[in-house]
């Protein structure tokens, strides 16, 4: 029951908005009674970092098996994190909706939880971007943190339009992201 409150909840919260999703709603949706989401968990914040913090966990262990790939380029695992985000924006749509917009309602301290894990995947990131500076694989004198922002904004936005059933397959929205990434850094 709680896997299908938690469920139900990103269902909802994607649908409607955090806000506007009550306890009610959710139970209602479910057929049980209020004391059962409440034998599970302690409010809707509750539920809200469970699924921040299962949604950065997630991306945070596959770009870990991205980077640990000794034989793979700064640029193919640059493409590998790109296609990654853009893939789990298609298989965890509703997720990636409340991650990305329902933030603000987390209080000071869940968000003490995830704040860190968002810089912990940003900075990985931009570790990759210097290493291939210094590989000679991107141009030098980029500044990789910006080049890290706008690829994570350029990336993360896509939750807002990206329709998998949509004209372009996931990868080709990737291919067509790392085309403009890599003409504007890759070393010539």
């Amino acid at each position: 029951m709680k896997e299908k409150i938690f469920e139900k909840s990103i269902e909802l919260f994607g649908q409607k908005g955090f806000n506007e999703t009550s306890i009610q709603h959710i139970v209602d949706a479910l057929g049980v009674t209020k004391g059962t989401f409440y034998y599970y968990f302690k409010s809707k914040e509750e539920i809200l970092l469970g699924i921040h913090l299962s949604f950065i966990d997630d991306l945070l262990d596959k770009q870990h098996q991205i980077m640990k790939d000794e034989n793979a380029s700064c640029e193919q695992k640059l493409y590998e994190i790109v296609f990654m985000l853009i893939k789990n924006i298609e298989s965890q749509a509703q997720s990636a909706r409340v991650f990305f917009r329902e933030m603000q309602n987390l209080s000071e301290g869940p968000l003490s939880q995830i704040f860190p894990k968002r810089d912990k995947f940003r900075l990985n990131l931009q570790k990759l971007i210097d290493d291939g500076i210094e590989k000679g694989e991107f141009r030098k004198g980029l500044q990789s943190h910006i080049v890290t922002l706008g690829i994570l904004g350029m990336c993360n936005w896509s939750y807002h339009w990206f329709d998998p059933q949509g004209p372009l397959a996931d990868k080709t929205v990737a291919k067509i992201y790392m085309d403009m990434i890599l003409n504007g850094i890759k070393e010539e």
